[in-house]
């Protein structure tokens, strides 16, 4: 009983953030936007079904038989603070104070890659990269797309942005369909980068994955491992994982065959998640990767082989009530992962900035800043180093 009266007060805390408007979607007039605002172009993969209820938020729930795609373009305004989303109380939006979408199209799937072609060819060479955000659990597609234009702004990436969103219910007791949901998109998130390594020229493609994104992500990373090209033609750069929510145990096991890639991953944890508590309390109590942290070096040294680097966020503070959002609510995590984007090398290779201000054990990171506690970073427990596969020490 206690476990349930946990997860009805988690879930009224939860729902205290919904509220946005319906149509944010509808497109605001070019010409209306300020000489200061920032327009973010977006392409679109998702397993998403169109949504016949509600047209004008493009995309619902339900699951589709194939990849829809389309093609977004979200002004960012120049009044905005970084990390954060300025939503329009009501439609349309005032592009001078809020986000607002310029323009929406639906693309067949030929166009979807062609226009990816097209965009990097316009970069300079070494803008040539392309970043696929995954989203989470309880999101809507617009949710979806506003959080990867505020990403891209806020941390200054200059590739061609590319959103891979799967079927969320976008409701707090949805939980069970969009795990499902989640597994029901793997082949296709697959295909999508496979057309994004192979029909686009980009120079390589980085991966940033939210909350339950990440499992959907790892799997399909895992089941790309087993057949043969886990690193996808070598056009597999940065693997970005912000809370993820996967149980520890599977993490562990999904490692095993991941981890050989050695592809350099970051995980970005916190011990306050409450979004990540609350997932615990629906599958049993079992642990979840995004907030399972122990001190010990040695442990960070085996991660270090695996060239996986662990930040600590748990005493960073944001406006994200929950804790389950700091990776982009955060103005020195978001502009972190956009220097991770940046250089190839990685941030360890590259010393501490002054947007810097996580620790990592064994790096020369040493620079706190703002809110964020000195000391090193709590890494995840054996479990991620692949030491004592069986058993877990969960203390």
């Amino acid at each position: 009983m206690l476990r349930i009266l946990a997860c009805v007060g988690l879930c009224l805390t939860m729902a205290a953030c919904g509220g946005l408007p319906k149509d944010v979607l509808n497109p605001v007039a070019a010409s209306s936007l300020p000489p200061d605002a920032r327009p973010v172009k977006i392409f679109v993969a998702t397993t998403r079904a169109p949504n016949q209820a509600e047209p004008d938020r493009m995309f619902g729930g339900d699951r589709a038989k194939t990849v829809n795609h389309a093609s977004m373009v979200v002004s960012v305004p120049g009044a905005h603070k970084t990390g954060e989303i300025e939503w329009p109380s009501r439609s349309p939006g005032d592009p001078k104070i809020n986000f607002v979408t310029v323009s929406r199209d639906l693309t067949p799937p030929d166009a979807f890659f062609d226009g990816i072609r097209k965009a990097i060819a316009a970069k300079p060479a070494a803008d040539r990269d392309v970043l696929v955000f995954i989203h989470g659990y309880n999101t809507r597609y617009e949710e979806a797309v506003y959080r990867l234009a505020q990403i891209v702004h806020d941390s200054g990436f200059k590739g061609v942005p590319v959103l891979f969103t799967w079927p969320s219910r976008g409701e707090l007791l949805a939980y069970p369909y969009d795990r499902e949901s989640a597994v029901y998109s793997r082949d296709d998130l697959e295909a999508t980068l496979r057309g994004i390594a192979s029909k686009t020229g980009a120079r390589k493609f980085d991966i940033l994955a939210h909350s339950m994104g990440n499992f959907l992500m790892v799997e399909t990373l895992r089941q790309a491992a087993i057949r043969g090209d886990g690193r996808f033609g070598g056009k597999l750069g940065q693997v970005m994982m912000a809370a993820p929510d996967i149980d520890i145990d599977v993490f562990r096991r999904q490692l095993q065959v991941v981890g050989q890639q050695r592809l350099p991953i970051t995980i970005f944890v916190s011990k306050d998640d409450k979004a990540l508590g609350f997932s615990k309390l629906v599958w049993g109590s079992t642990q979840r990767a995004g907030a399972f942290t122990v001190d010990d070096p040695e442990i960070a040294k085996r991660l270090e082989a695996m060239n996986i680097t662990v930040f600590d966020l748990s005493d960073l503070k944001t406006s994200d009530r929950l804790g389950h959002g700091k990776f982009a609510a955060s103005p020195d995590v978001v502009k972190l992962i956009g220097s991770r984007l940046a250089d190839d090398g990685g941030i360890k290779g590259r010393g501490a900035t002054i947007g810097e201000s996580i620790v990592v054990v064994g790096s020369s990171l040493g620079s706190t800043v703002g809110s964020v506690a000195g000391g090193v970073v709590a890494a995840p427990v054996k479990a991620l180093s692949g030491q004592n596969p069986i058993a877990v020490d969960e203390n």
